[in-house]
């Protein structure tokens, strides 16, 4: 099993995302769930075209923390 980070933004009326381990793999849904949703499928079929074209998986290698500010 593979894991990678994704990154949900709120834009103009629905939301938008990426992995930053799959460049040009992108999603955009209505609701942040259906975004991630449509996220997972395409991340499925961006590593099935990879593999499609016998081009390297590439590793997850990004990770997340938030920071909290006080004041």
């Amino acid at each position: 099993m593979r894991r990678f980070l994704i990154v949900i933004e709120k834009a103009n009326g629905n939301y938008s995302a990426y992995s930053p381990d799959l460049p040009g793999c992108i999603a955009t849904g209505k609701t942040k769930d259906q975004a991630a949703k449509n996220m997972h499928e395409a991340i499925k079929l961006h590593i099935q075209g990879l593999k499609e074209d016998r081009l390297p998986i590439p590793k997850s290698q990004s990770i997340a923390e938030y920071v909290a500010i006080t004041g």
